[in-house]
């Protein structure tokens, strides 16, 4: 906990304040977002890092960046990094509905009295080192610190689009995992490939290994050519989807398949063996066994089946909540999915269409909260367009009111949204909030084999399960 005793600061003496609760570590954190992170000096997180043991030093750190697939991506190492026996942290961004969510040791959130604690242990130090850090600095340092705490063997950090100045940048990362780059990355930061990939390959230190599931040719060489001078190491590119359960093998199979290329990258390079449950392990093999296997170990293996990386794929989901997240025992069901930006909801209507093919959905319904700063709306109508051409679907648009903190969600005009969407000859409401929205919805579709869409931002997802009673998932 936080030393409330006076420190000596050179010539000044600062009186540390009484520890904050948990709920006072949130207020604060709500209170010190900034839209942008300007300091690509690391200043602050410097000097915390220091005074906190240079903790950013004594973890073994992968990050994971790109413009859709970060946190499923992360998801998907965990649980293969867990699977081989390893401890592993991660950090992401942003929640839904509270901090914790952030901050989790082997897939489970970090407790309310130890993120207080670590929130102490850093706002002491911020007040003693007179540093005014932001929701996103202290954020960073109280994972750091959590996973060194914990001995974790492996953290995987979910890097923000402005890379080259997200706090995550205190730590050399053991390897780089850029998911894509799309159309909408480059229009919104208002350049070209090349620039957009010098940002975000700007994290790339000596001796960093650097995986990609990004498809375009173009993309990938740029990438190739702004590491090689940086010391970077490259890895051959993703070209399969993971065998996930359908439909999620389309949905998420490239993701996955990132996700095992980081984990055989880690493994190969950076993991002793000693430390792993060889028998028991998906990615490590015994030194000396790779290649064609003896009769003996053929016999060993009839006797002794090893689970396979395919067979892992087949059993294994994205656990992240608001990530095509489909919730059955509602009546009627329920999917919720944080798509945000055109590429994220083609995706969610491939996902709604192959549901479709596996059972007939008697009535689909969207409601929509849409963040206009991360829509081209003209790309938006034409997928929308094309979905409902093929599927008979309604949709609802309601604002977006109570965003998540460190979001920033602009809602669209919910009246020019629905006459745009009804000039496709497509049903649309506009509502006042979310609540008539979703009561209006459950009335348009079968209580049994319908289907009530809620997507277009990460607050939209938080207003469902407040509006459920549930404050924390």
């Amino acid at each position: 906990m936080m030393n409330t005793t006076k420190r000596n600061q050179g010539s000044r003496n600062s009186t540390i304040s009484s520890p904050k609760s948990y709920n006072e570590i949130v207020d604060f954190l709500n209170a010190n977002w900034v839209k942008h992170h300007t300091d690509a000096t690391l200043t602050t997180m410097k000097k915390l890092n220091k005074a906190l043991g240079n903790v950013s030093e004594k973890i073994s750190a992968i990050f994971v960046t790109g413009t859709n697939g970060k946190s499923s991506t992360i998801n998907f190492s965990s649980q293969l990094f867990k699977e081989e026996g390893l401890n592993v942290g991660t950090f992401y961004s942003p929640h839904i509905l509270a901090y914790n969510e952030r901050i989790s040791i082997n897939l489970e959130s970090i407790p309310n009295k130890t993120f207080a604690e670590l929130g102490n242990e850093v706002l002491s130090s911020m007040q003693a080192l007179e540093l005014k850090a932001t929701s996103r600095e202290v954020l960073t340092m109280m994972a750091l610190l959590y996973f060194k705490k914990n001995n974790v063997d492996v953290v995987l950090l979910e890097a923000t689009e402005e890379s080259n100045c997200d706090p995550i940048n205190i730590c050399s990362p053991k390897i780089l995992a850029i998911t894509r780059i799309t159309n909408d990355q480059l229009t919104e930061n208002d350049g070209s490939t090349t620039d957009t990939i010098k940002s975000i390959t700007s994290m790339v230190k000596k001796g960093t290994y650097v995986v990609s599931a990004d498809q375009s040719k173009l993309s990938l060489q740029t990438i190739l050519d702004t590491i090689k001078p940086m010391g970077g190491i490259w890895g051959m590119p993703i070209r399969k989807l993971a065998p996930l359960a359908y439909p999620f093998e389309q949905l998420h199979g490239r993701c996955a398949a990132l996700a095992e290329r980081i984990g055989q990258t880690y493994v190969d390079n950076f993991v002793s063996k000693e430390s792993i449950v060889i028998t028991n392990g998906l990615l490590a093999k015994e030194k000396g066994k790779r290649g064609r296997p003896t009769l003996e170990a053929k016999r060993q293996s009839e006797l002794n089946p090893k689970k396979t990386t395919d067979q892992f794929w087949k059993e294994t989901l994205n656990t992240l909540p608001g990530h095509f997240q489909l919730l059955d025992k509602e009546k009627p069901s329920i999917l919720l999915d944080t798509a945000s930006n055109n590429d994220a909801f083609q995706n969610l209507f491939l996902g709604i269409r192959l549901l479709h093919y596996q059972r007939p959905l008697k009535g689909i319904t969207f409601i929509f909260g849409v963040n206009k700063d991360t829509l081209k709306l003209e790309d938006f109508l034409r997928n929308l367009r094309y979905f409902c051409k093929k599927n008979s679907a309604q949709t609802i648009f309601c604002p977006i009111i109570n965003t998540v903190p460190g979001e920033y969600e602009v809602s669209l005009d919910v009246e020019q949204i629905t006459n745009d969407v009804k000039g496709l000859k497509i049903k649309a409401h506009a509502t006042n909030n979310f609540t008539e929205a979703f009561e209006t919805a459950k009335k348009t579709v079968d209580e049994r084999h319908g289907l009530v869409v809620i997507t277009g931002s990460k607050s939209i997802i938080a207003e469902y399960w407040e509006h459920k009673g549930v404050k924390k998932l």
